[in-house]
């Protein structure tokens, strides 16, 4: 399998992503994020890596996208937080705190199902 990233897209030179992973046009990934396998990362979805900056990289955290997580455009992933097997995002979520599957939406992010 591949990853397919679309056009117009930042991805860190330190960050993971797994096979069958397709990342959307205008996706901002820095370092220290890691997305497995079989995920979809909507267009226009930013990922954080520092709660506080500017810190030159002394602050960044790790986020951790699980296998087989779909998250919708536009949502915004904070640091330092797991994302779940099987998790799916609505469009729009900021998501402030770890996961635990099922489904998620809105500013913060809460679980529906």
């Amino acid at each position: 399998m591949r990853v397919r990233i679309h056009n117009y897209t930042f991805i860190g030179p330190k960050v993971k992503i797994g096979d069958g992973t397709k990342v959307q046009a205008f996706a901002f990934i820095p370092d220290g994020v890691t997305i497995g396998e079989n995920c979809f990362i909507g267009p226009h979805v930013c990922f954080t890596n520092d709660k506080y900056p500017p810190s030159n990289g002394k602050g960044w955290q790790e986020t951790i996208v699980e296998n087989n997580v779909s998250i919708g455009a536009n949502s915004t992933i904070l640091p330092g937080i797991t994302i779940k097997e099987g998790t799916i995002i609505g469009a729009g979520s900021l998501v402030t705190k770890d996961t635990g599957g099922g489904t998620w939406y809105g500013s913060p992010a809460r679980r529906i199902k």
